[in-house]
């Protein structure tokens, strides 16, 4: 699964950079709580591909998120990265545990929707792997209208990183399964 493959790879942007530590997958237009759900609007375009693509999006009217398209051409998936540990271009401390804070901290805004992840100026770069004990998965954070998928275990985060987002889990509490 390409979310849990992105944790400890290399978020880029506006001089600065981040090790993906904390991600969310969002597996086509049969997740209700992936934006495809609803169907193929001008916002959600860029989710059916092609993959490598940049899908930036503001929530709350507030926060901007950044994923990575992940599906096939003409199927609609990504993965929100939820949080990072800083490596360069920070000016002291800053916190990254949370997909508005690293978009704020990154400088990443809708004018990076539909960015090529491999060649513009937001990129993933790649990075060892984190190694498969390190890894914990669990439900998704703040999906609760998605009835069942609200559930899915489709969120992977790197164990004991201060890059991983606070937010409660939807419905579910309970200890998170180890990836082997």
């Amino acid at each position: 699964m390409v979310a849990r493959a992105l944790l400890g790879k290399v978020l880029v942007h506006g001089g600065r950079s981040g090790r993906i530590v904390e991600t969310e997958a969002y597996v086509g237009a049969h997740d209700l709580a992936c934006h495809a759900a609803r169907g193929r609007t001008a916002r959600t375009s860029i989710l059916w591909g092609p993959p490598g693509r940049a899908y930036v999006y503001f929530v709350y009217g507030m926060h901007w998120c950044f994923n990575a398209v992940t599906g096939r051409e003409g199927h609609p998936a990504a993965v929100l990265v939820r949080g990072l540990e800083a490596l360069e271009g920070f000016d002291g401390p800053v916190r990254l545990d949370g997909p508005a804070r690293l978009c704020r901290a990154l400088g990443i805004t809708g004018a990076q929707n539909g960015a090529d992840l491999a060649a513009s100026a937001v990129r993933i770069l790649d990075a060892p792997a984190v190694r498969g004990r390190d890894v914990a998965r669990g439900p998704r954070i703040g999906v609760d209208y998605a009835e069942e998928w609200a559930e899915t275990p489709l969120r992977f985060w790197v164990r004991g990183s201060p890059g991983v987002s606070r937010g409660r889990p939807s419905r579910r509490r309970g200890q998170a399964d180890s990836i082997r």
